[in-house]
């Protein structure tokens, strides 16, 4: 009989670990529901390739019928978005990477 060597499958997206071990993670600060956009249908804050500053507003989170608005950390570049809008956050997870 020939063995058979099976290739184990390979993600092409980061690992959540990785992304919050980045500089420029963005990590909720709270548990809540994040939106990306200020109102439904408007346009987003960022979009990946956004420049921003510190400071900037990236997301919201609204947590106890409160919006709360979430800062750039540092000025970059916004090179992922890993939330939907209207998705569930919990307190640590990162949502956005800031380059």
């Amino acid at each position: 009989p020939v063995a058979h060597a099976v290739a184990a499958p390979v993600s092409t997206a980061p690992a959540a670990t990785d992304a919050g071990k980045h500089a420029g993670a963005v990590t909720s600060p709270m548990v809540g529901t994040a939106y990306l956009a200020p109102q439904p249908g408007a346009k987003a804050f960022v979009e990946v390739g956004t420049r921003v500053k510190a400071g900037d507003t990236l997301l919201i989170i609204e947590a106890m019928k409160t919006m709360n608005q979430i800062p750039a950390p540092r000025s970059g570049i916004v090179t992922q978005i890993l939330v939907e809008d209207g998705q569930p956050v919990e307190f640590g997870e990162v949502m956005m990477i800031v380059e």
